[in-house]
């Protein structure tokens, strides 16, 4: 027996009709008008768009950052993509200092296989890119991962000189793997930020202030034209501002393999409206880059329009805001900052350090912020409601286009015959308001509380069976498969 998805109407890329869609296992089997019901269980979408599952390719699940460890694990986290629409996301495995990218891998596959409830890949954040780690990369492709993320920013932590990201790009490259780059000028930060502690600009609006919009169109032209030169497919994370997607345009007109995304908080949150509210408020909306402005806002709205930026992700790497709660110190020491759940299970008040590790020096609020869980609808709302894209445009931007570029399309991505079950019914008239009181993140706060929506999933399917009924979560945890992937991917 299967599952008859009558009466709906499908949303593809491509795409937008009234039609039947049979699931037989965990695939989709067939397409048409008036599917023959006998032996099937029928769910009536009656005025409900059938949308593939959401992907994510940009998620930050219990990272180590800045002193303690971000909340959401892969379950709280899937839960909350689930109930927000989304079926699959792509996680960052950060390599430890002085170990090797397997290292990192062992340690990530030990926080995801027994605890994951939607389908999930890993990218390999390279963090200390030593000769034999650059000789380590191609055995990635064995574990399913094609993508790796180096950092432009974050000296004396993170960042690597150039000679160093092309020789990745060249690696990459011949393997055919994926560069991602955090693009901001890490040596300039380095300078501007101690510069505006020393005179006492320390509260969280001077955050945007240490790295401006010109470090971000700077370093991402750097990557664009070492991308180039390289042959190397390139994604460029978490664009926010003019310069940075002038400099991905520039590229893809000269045919170099160049894309990029952007965030979902870069299109509603600004510097003057956000993060210079009074007193420590702003320390919840600290992220890097920083948000922007009501101009950049609108750039990157065009940006998503006429292609020149192909996915929008959410960075999601959430924080308390009030945290530090309980003996937490003693914590800390004794469990190597780890086990946060276990902590904050002993007692309802006990909370992990977040947001307030940050009160009187902007440099040390841990970077993050929630967002995993309204992407869909946020951008729903503010895309397809006020027309801006069309339906159509909106599942090709946060579904099928984010499955090309990683490897992972059919399978994933899309509602075709052969493809994976993994289908949003959405309802494109209820009517809601986003608030944490609601949430399923693990959080004290949301960044867009009190914002109208009118669209949400009623009912969410992975593989076909439902992990989503309305407000009723059936999930199950060690559900969710890896996703390995294929090299070569199409440059959109």
């Amino acid at each position: 027996m299967g599952t008859l998805f009558r009466n709906g109407t499908v949303i593809t890329a491509s795409d937008m009709l009234k039609a039947d869609v049979l699931v037989e296992g965990e695939v989709v089997t067939l397409i048409g008008l008036e599917l023959d019901a006998a032996g099937h269980e029928v769910v009536d979408c009656d005025g409900m768009y059938l949308m593939p599952g959401g992907i994510d390719v940009h998620t930050h699940l219990e990272l180590p950052f800045g002193g303690t460890v971000s909340n959401d694990d892969f379950d709280t986290g899937h839960r909350a993509l689930a109930f927000g629409g989304s079926t699959s996301h792509i996680d960052f495995v950060v390599q430890p200092i002085g170990g090797s990218l397997h290292d990192g891998l062992e340690t990530w596959r030990a926080k995801s296989a027994h605890l994951a409830q939607v389908d999930y890949g890993f990218h390999m954040a390279v963090t200390d890119l030593r000769d034999e780690v650059m000789e380590e990369i191609p055995s990635l492709l064995d574990e399913g991962i094609t993508s790796l993320k180096l950092f432009m920013a974050y000296k004396n932590v993170f960042q690597i000189d150039d000679t160093t990201l092309f020789r990745a790009m060249q690696v990459a490259a011949q393997q055919g793997m994926i560069v991602m780059v955090h693009a901001e000028n890490g040596d300039v930060e380095a300078e501007l930020t101690p510069r505006l502690l020393a005179e006492g600009k320390v509260e969280p609006k001077y955050h945007a202030s240490s790295r401006p919009p010109e470090i971000e169109g700077e370093a991402t032209n750097r990557a664009v034209v070492m991308a180039g030169l390289a042959g190397c497919p390139l994604y460029v994370v978490h664009v926010t501002t003019r310069a940075a997607v002038e400099a991905i345009q520039r590229g893809r007109a000269l045919g170099y393999p160049v894309m990029g995304e952007s965030c979902t908080q870069y299109f509603f949150l600004t510097v003057d409206d956000h993060l210079a509210m009074p007193g420590f408020e702003g320390a919840k909306f600290i992220c890097s880059p920083p948000i922007r402005s009501d101009a950049d806002h609108r750039v990157l709205w065009q940006a998503i329009r006429d292609g020149s930026l192909q996915h929008v992700s959410t960075d999601h790497c959430n924080f308390w805001y009030k945290g530090g709660v309980g003996p937490w110190q003693e914590w800390a020491a004794a469990h190597d900052n780890s086990e946060w759940v276990d902590y904050e299970a002993q007692d309802p008040s006990y909370r992990r350090p977040g947001k307030e590790l940050g009160l009187g020096n902007f440099a040390k609020i841990p970077n993050g912020m929630p967002g995993l869980e309204e992407r869909m609808m946020v951008m729903w709302q503010h895309g397809v409601n006020s027309g801006r894209i069309s339906p159509t445009r909106f599942v090709e931007l946060m579904c099928s286009n984010p499955a090309k570029i990683f490897g992972m399309y059919p399978k994933k991505g899309t509602i075709a015959v052969g493809s994976d079950a993994d289908i949003a019914i959405w309802d494109p008239n209820e009517e809601h308001v986003l608030s944490v009181e609601t949430t399923h993140m693990r959080t004290d706060y949301i960044v867009y509380e009190g914002m109208p929506i009118r669209g949400r999933p009623r009912q969410v399917w992975l593989r076909g069976r439902k992990i989503v009924d309305g407000d009723n979560w059936l999930g199950r945890n060690a559900d969710g498969r890896f996703i390995a992937r294929r090299p070569g991917a199409p440059v959109l």
